[in-house]
């Protein structure tokens, strides 16, 4: 008899529980059935982030707020989405592959989240992206630097919280003078405040990858400084070629010495000026570095603050890096 009381007991419970609960659980019954059955094609970088307390981590690394529009980039099967939505006025979800798409419908179909979610099959870099607020991502290893500069361009939002391959995530960060300082450092912390927030070992992924992963926060820079990004861009393509090498050494490169003539020449064409009679561009570079202090200073450890200077000072001298 006490056995029998029991049973009724957790039926009671159960019948009293909330009246869209079998709805908010469809979801989760799906996933599992939908991990069950699938096969994660690589070659689109898919790992299945499977652990709830990371997913959830990440979550609310990016303070989401309900008024918010987040954008996710490879939702794979809905695992961090599902969290998205509980918090979110909107997700908006980029997806290329058309078996995840067919999977994520399945999976939010019928449930009270499916109102709040856009699906957008294809690649989020050849994609305009949409108004919003907040990106969170487990990225594609594939996309992860091209996606980094068009979200940091795009600039209308208020942060991003991405989880990367572990280096990728700590070049990202690195200061001048670290090991794995590079051109996407000094690039990327020119645009925005880069933080590093969570390591997520590979046990946690579906299939598992061969390294492990680091969740960065980054909120963009503002107000933006108000500079030419095709000249910074050509200047640190230049300097960061042999991040090791002096800057003199570098600009005593043939190649890069003919692309600098070149351009000056253009330069002076479209306005109206004259070149200098017996104007040599690698005199003038090295004059130049020697005016910042910088002929025998190595890229690696090199400041933002030093690259903008030696950019104003090689415009000012009418050598540019955009022709």
């Amino acid at each position: 008899m006490p056995k029998v009381k029991k049973e009724r007991s957790a039926a009671s419970q159960r019948k009293a529980g909330p009246a869209n609960s079998a709805k908010q659980n469809k979801a989760n019954t799906t996933a599992s059935a939908v991990r069950q059955s699938i096969t994660f094609n690589k070659d689109f970088g898919q790992h299945i982030l499977r652990n709830p307390m990371v997913v959830q981590s990440i979550v609310d690394k990016a303070g989401i707020k309900s008024s918010d529009v987040v954008m996710e980039i490879g939702p794979g099967t809905g695992n961090l989405t599902a969290k998205l939505l509980e918090k979110a006025k909107k997700v908006i979800a980029f997806e290329i592959d058309p078996r995840m798409v067919a999977e994520l419908r399945k999976r939010f179909m019928g449930t009270p989240f499916m109102s709040k979610l856009e699906i957008v099959m294809g690649d989020c870099i050849k994609s305009d992206f949409p108004e919003f607020d907040v990106c969170v991502a487990n990225m594609p290893y594939q996309i992860s630097s091209p996606f980094v500069f068009k979200l940091l361009l795009h600039r209308k939002f208020r942060c991003a919280v991405l989880m990367f391959q572990k280096e990728f995530a700590e070049r990202l960060y690195a200061k001048p003078g670290d090991k794995l300082y590079c051109r996407l450092s000094a690039n990327t912390q020119l645009m925005a405040r880069v933080a590093h927030v969570l390591k997520v070992g590979k046990g946690n992924f579906k299939p598992p990858p061969k390294v492990d992963s680091s969740v960065v926060r980054i909120e963009p820079m503002n107000p933006m400084l108000n500079i030419n990004f095709m000249e910074w861009d050509g200047l640190t393509r230049i300097v960061f070629t042999r991040k090791n090498k002096t800057l003199s050494a570098l600009f005593k490169s043939k190649a890069t010495l003919e692309i600098l003539a070149k351009n000056h020449m253009i330069y002076c064409s479209l306005n109206d000026t004259m070149v200098d009679e017996g104007f040599d561009i690698k005199t003038k570079i090295q004059e130049i570095l020697e005016e910042c202090n910088l002929c025998e200073t190595r890229s690696r450890t090199m400041t933002n603050d030093q690259l903008l200077k030696l950019l104003e000072r090689f415009n000012a001298h009418g050598i540019h890096f955009t022709s």
